[in-house]
């Protein structure tokens, strides 16, 4: 339930149109089309295997879709070089489900890592920005520690500060809350919110949990057999009569 005007704003930090990818027989998206303005968040939500995860994958040029279009600030990144295409990555902050830290870095050196690939800045400047970020997720005692000596939780906030090192504009999460206990999804949800306020990032949070969906985002959309079945706020869904919108806030409730 996209307003008519929506598509000729021209500030979307992210615009998808009639985006299309298979693997082999399986359609797993069939033309989606959405976009998310610099301020905003935007929950993708959907059953398992609905293709969440290869729109993110799509957005940030680490798959190719068979056809459509993503534009990023504008630019569209289909046919862009490897230089083009790593420059708009730069800009691009991306959570993974598991954190994807490196077992053999410590938490200061995986939040630095970006930073000495990408950043020309002195060490004493490189310890001090990253002394700052882990901070700002509430790491700063623990940056001594290797992956394996802190929690599930700890990974998701350090693979956080690391996803916010280069000041990307645009913020791709990937089940930010998966496998994690109440509490400490709660913990991780508001850390989102409180950067999602100070940052004013664009950003598109995937994930299973319509409880976190609708504290985390502005706007909704459910992927159903390829599609973009319903788009808008929680109050949009919950006034839906389709029969598989109804279905999937009963049992997500």
């Amino acid at each position: 339930m996209t307003p008519d005007n929506k598509d000729d704003r021209t500030e979307a930090a992210i615009v998808v149109r009639n985006l299309r990818k298979s693997f082999g027989e399986q359609k797993v998206l069939n033309g989606i089309s959405l976009q998310v303005d610099q301020g905003e968040t935007l929950a993708i939500l959907g059953r398992s295997g609905t293709g969440k995860s290869v729109l993110l994958k799509l957005i940030i040029g680490l798959a190719k879709s068979d056809s459509g279009s993503i534009r990023v600030h504008g630019q569209e990144i289909a046919n862009l070089s490897s230089d083009e295409l790593n420059a708009i990555r730069m800009k691009i902050g991306f959570l993974f489900q598991d954190a994807a830290l490196y077992d053999s870095l410590s938490v200061e050196e995986n939040v630095a890592f970006p930073l000495k690939r990408h950043n020309k800045m002195s060490q004493g400047d490189l310890k001090d920005l990253v002394r700052d970020l882990l901070s700002q997720i509430g790491m700063q005692d623990h940056s001594g520690k290797m992956p394996s000596e802190i929690s599930g939780g700890m990974k998701k906030r350090v693979g956080l500060a690391r996803s916010l090192a280069l000041d990307p504009d645009i913020l791709l999460y990937d089940e930010p809350t998966a496998a994690l206990d109440p509490i400490t999804a709660a913990e991780i949800e508001e850390l989102i919110l409180k950067l999602q306020k100070e940052r004013r990032l664009a950003s598109i949070v995937v994930t299973h949990d319509l409880r976190g969906a609708k504290i985390l985002s502005d706007r909704m959309a459910l992927i159903h057999e390829g599609n973009v079945l319903i788009e808008g706020t929680f109050q949009d869904f919950s006034q839906s009569s389709d029969p598989f919108v109804c279905q999937f806030l009963e049992k997500g409730s």
